[in-house]
């Protein structure tokens, strides 16, 4: 993973208390699938929903979830249904929130997913995997500049089949760029984010996507979800604004007034088309 795991806890440990206050109950942390007289919290069901059924998990099988937060999805998979439902995050807080939670059916091991070997945890192979927005830390923008990314990309997605078997599918789905606005100050807020929100991460590009799940991956069905993700973060936003008193009093100004920069450029970016979101089913072929 090129982010280390100083720059995840920059990104997400910041106190799972603070995220409580503005994600859905479950504390997703990634785009939603709104549809009409949707809430928050209904739109993220949606999503994980989706990814469920793109990875077609069933009771029978044993799912996977790579880079997989505070559990949310996780739980999702566990009630509806899954013989195993298991996950990877790098974050230490993320990993403290799940054990807290004491799912039935649940088990997540904080580390790198590079270093995770279903064999040497004493586990099987698994039936079906999902990640959500995870692939978005593996690629630096110095090593994109170098023209690597398809590369991280690609070892990212072979390493993914080995934990599976031909035939079993994958529930994928990352925050994708786009176009690069044309003004400084949108450019500094971009940079801000990238630097100061999610530093060692970048956003990679559809089709360095596309390429780079050959050869192990077919792409089966694929969808963008640009406008789901402008509304998911100007929520976001709404409700972390209705805090504003306590973050400012608990965190301090500094807080809030990066994560009101972060996420107010966020909603720009989805609807200016600098920054899009895919949801991709995948299938694992020899």
């Amino acid at each position: 993973m090129t982010s280390t795991k100083d720059q995840i806890e920059v990104s997400y440990d910041v106190s799972n208390e603070f995220f409580r206050l503005w994600l859905d109950e479950r504390m997703h942390y990634t785009c939603a699938v709104w549809r009409d007289g949707d809430t928050l919290e209904t739109a993220q069901e949606n999503k994980s929903r989706i990814l469920y059924d793109f990875a077609e998990v069933d009771k029978t099988k044993r799912v996977l979830d790579i880079g997989c937060g505070w559990g949310a999805n996780l739980e999702y998979v566990a009630k509806r249904g899954a013989k195993a439902a298991h996950g990877v995050t790098l974050s230490t807080a993320q990993h403290e929130e799940i054990m807290a939670r004491k799912l039935q059916g649940v088990k997540v091991w904080c580390m790198d997913y590079a270093n995770f070997a279903p064999k040497e945890q004493g586990e099987e192979l698994y039936d079906a995997l999902i990640s959500i927005e995870m692939i978005d830390h593996l690629c630096s923008p110095a090593q994109a500049q170098q023209g690597l990314a398809v590369q991280i990309y690609r070892a990212y997605f072979e390493k993914c089949a080995t934990f599976v078997k031909p035939g079993d599918c994958f529930g994928f789905q990352a925050i994708l760029r786009n176009r690069m606005p044309r003004n400084r100050k949108d450019l500094e807020d971009l940079r801000f984010t990238a630097d100061v929100i999610f530093p060692g991460g970048l956003n990679p590009r559809l089709e360095e996507l596309v390429t780079a799940v050959s050869p192990r991956w077919e792409i089966v069905e694929l969808h963008t979800r640009r406008e789901h993700y402008g509304k998911t973060t100007a929520e976001w936003l709404r409700r972390m604004k209705l805090h504003e008193k306590d973050i400012r009093a608990t965190y301090g100004d500094q807080v809030f007034d990066d994560y009101d920069r972060y996420l107010s450029t966020c909603v720009r970016a989805f609807d200016a088309h600098w920054s899009s979101d895919v949801q991709m089913k995948l299938k694992r072929i020899d």
